[in-house]
């Protein structure tokens, strides 16, 4: 039993240290910086000079490492036409220097100033229905027109200038969180050239849309309407696609004004905003250097497995390490009730983070802003400058990620399982959803949970990423498909793989027509079954299978085998009269790999059981098997290291026990322990 023991325990650190490739992950690209950060967003111009120094020194009490400065300020950078003055910006990076503190600078096209949208009223954006966007708030400008994007191309030049080989500035942000698009007449007028340039000639764009549904042929390219809605569904799909290339541009039109005159080793990003979905994030972030977002609660209460499938989300934009550019110290102040994150579980959400790969952590914002639309925000330090209760929790996190940082230098999350996002099939389910409440999000999460769960590590990608290195991929809703997306899911399938299609899967080419063939399209003849009908459901329906009964619920689809070798996994029971005794689930072996059709939207404790079912098959093992429910479990490995972090999300201690030694970086003990004690949200990061 003794040798037993020792084996298990040998393996357990073997697969620990040897655990995915060994891919350098490092908060910046300077030496000097620290590996994981710890930051805050400041507003220097804000404030008077004199309180600069005192709110710094704040910072560095708390081990905040690195700041985001600027993203606001055009007014007062540019204060009239082509006056430039970096003086008072100049002066706020050296000190921030002096308390040991980095910079990320933001350029300012988020907020115009006045001077430029009075002057040239054509920048503003135009709302769908023509009307044009005023000054006074922020995001009012038009992404596509010149004027705005010569005057946000000077004002990112003249950053670059000053700051771009200055060493305490780490990076650069683009903008603030990219978002609306603009209707007027140039975006339109771009519209319609972007569609010629990739149809050519009208009557190629007729029959991609089969415009003479409805009489809607058109005699050329300035006749199609630019709407978001009520629209020919092939439409809707390319506007978004103009709307994604045209956001890629307009970032384009920023790094060139940069990258000339900055320092190779300053890192270009902007921050996006979790699971929005008003352009492709995989377009926009191919001409980025890493990926970033903003860490907001959109509920009353913080879900850590929505949260965690947003981290690997964002991590899956450039498949690399990522930052958090901004996260809710407590509390926001655009909720209905703006209710505030337990005590621990700040901490508990900045762990989180950097469990699922991220290098950085900052907290939006530092202080209280004197006066404007967000002073009921949560902050680290009130408009008096003393610190808020929420400090104290983010000093301690500070302090740990100094700690903790070194050992994870250089390591990234790895996973043997994938689940694919892909931006096509979302809009495309949404323009037409049939039913009210199949959300495409929500379907990604349902799928996500229980493979998570299991699994402990998750890479979500774009259907365009490599699948070889997956043993399981995953797709709930990949509504629209093309066939070379569809041969490379063959190819998978054949050499090993084990391929998941959620319902509605494989219903629309790129164009968002519906494939000549029934789901799922292109993928039927390797499944060996198919999808007779569609139906929306308004009651919970039953299933059954081998692993237990449950219910289906939202979406259910009628579905046929068609070859002896396909296996129905799960059929439905009474219900409407033509799913009554149908199958719901069905798979089928193709080689050394497989092929599961998913028809319905199960509940949770059935896609559990198939989801085990699916990583049993495939070989998929827990980092860290028997861990207790609300536990989550996080490996990052690389450069020769592998560190566990342990995060305890209940309100109850939970006790955690390992096949072998291990110490805890940022525990009370030196030496090693064969299981630790987790407090409420309490955290353990955990090397063999």
């Amino acid at each position: 039993m003794r040798i037993s023991r020792r084996i298990a325990a040998n393996v357990f650190t073997a697969l620990l240290i040897l655990a995915g490739p060994y891919l350098h992950a490092q908060a910046t690209n300077y030496a000097d910086k620290p590996p994981l950060l710890l930051g805050a967003a400041w507003y220097p111009e804000q404030w008077p000079e004199s309180q600069w120094d005192k709110d710094l020194s704040l910072m560095e009490a708390a081990h905040i490492t690195v700041v985001r400065v600027g993203e606001f300020a055009w007014s007062t950078m540019e204060p009239s036409e082509t006056q430039y003055d970096f003086g008072w910006l100049d002066r706020a990076v050296a000190l921030a220097a002096k308390h040991h503190i980095c910079v990320v600078l933001g350029t300012p096209a988020a907020a115009p100033p006045a001077w430029l949208t009075t002057k040239y009223p054509e920048t503003l954006r135009w709302d769908e229905n023509g009307v044009r966007d005023e000054h006074g708030n922020r995001q009012q400008f038009s992404f596509t027109d010149p004027k705005y994007r010569q005057f946000a191309h000077a004002i990112a030049e003249q950053m670059a200038i000053q700051f771009g080989h200055n060493p305490d500035v780490v990076g650069w942000q683009l903008d603030n969180e990219y978002a609306n698009p603009s209707f007027d007449p140039t975006a339109k007028a771009q519209f319609h050239q972007w569609l010629q340039k990739k149809y050519v000639t009208i009557a190629e764009l007729n029959r991609r849309w089969a415009t003479a549904y409805w009489s809607q042929t058109y005699d050329n390219f300035d006749e199609i309407p630019v709407r978001e809605d009520g629209e020919n569904p092939a439409l809707l799909l390319e506007w978004k696609r103009f709307v994604s290339d045209t956001w890629k541009s307009y970032s384009e039109n920023q790094i060139s004004a940069i990258r000339p005159h900055a320092d190779s080793r300053q890192f270009i990003t902007t921050n996006t905003m979790g699971w929005f979905d008003g352009f492709d994030e995989y377009t926009v972030h191919s001409v980025l250097d890493i990926a970033a977002w903003d860490d907001y609660i959109d509920s009353d209460h913080y879900d850590y497995i929505s949260n965690g499938a947003t981290h690997d989300l964002t991590r899956g934009y450039k498949q690399k390490n990522f930052w958090v550019m901004e996260t809710e110290p407590a509390f926001v102040n655009w909720r209905k009730t703006n209710t505030p994150l337990f005590k621990g579980e700040v901490r508990d959400m900045a762990w989180q983070a950097i469990g699922h790969g991220a290098e950085t952590v900052e907290y939006w914002q530092w202080r209280s802003a004197p006066n404007g639309q967000e002073e009921y925000h949560g902050v680290l330090v009130g408009a008096d400058g003393t610190p808020v209760p929420v400090y104290d929790e983010i000093k301690k996190t500070g302090e740990e990620f100094a700690k903790a940082g070194a050992a994870l230098a250089g390591t990234s999350p790895h996973a043997d399982v994938a689940l694919v996002n892909d931006f096509p099939s979302r809009w495309a389910i949404d323009f037409q959803r049939h039913s009210a409440a199949f959300e495409p999000i929500g379907e990604m999460l349902a799928f996500y949970r229980p493979l998570r769960e299991q699994s402990q590590s998750v890479d979500m990608i774009s259907i365009d990423a490599p699948l070889d290195s997956y043993k399981v991929v995953e797709l709930p809703g990949l509504n629209v498909i093309s066939q070379a997306i569809a041969d490379r899911l063959i190819a998978y399938v054949r050499n090993g793989g084990h391929l998941l299609l959620g319902p509605r899967s494989a219903m629309k080419d790129k164009y968002n027509a519906l494939q000549p063939e029934r789901q799922p399209g292109p993928l039927a003849d390797l499944l060996g079954g198919r999808v007779d009908q569609f139906y929306a459901l308004d009651d919970k329906i039953p299933v059954t299978g081998n692993d237990g009964s449950g219910t289906a619920s939202i979406w259910a689809e009628q579905l046929s085998v068609q070859s002896p070798d396909t296996k129905v996994l799960m059929t439905y029971g009474k219900s409407n009269g033509w799913l009554d005794d149908q199958p719901a689930v069905i798979t089928r072996q193709v080689g050394k790999g497989s092929i599961t059709y998913v028809g319905t939207w199960l509940d949770d404790a059935t896609l559990d059981h198939l989801t085990a079912h699916l990583l049993n098959e495939a070989g998929v093992k827990p980092i860290l098997p028997g861990i207790p429910a609300g536990v989550e479990v996080c490996r990052r490995s690389g450069q020769g290291k592998s560190v566990l972090i342990l995060i305890n999300h209940n309100t109850d201690a939970e006790h955690i026990s390992f096949p072998s030694p291990m110490r805890d970086l940022i525990g009370s003990q030196d030496s090693a322990v064969s299981a630790v004690d987790l407090a409420p949200y309490g955290v353990a990061v955990l090397m063999p």
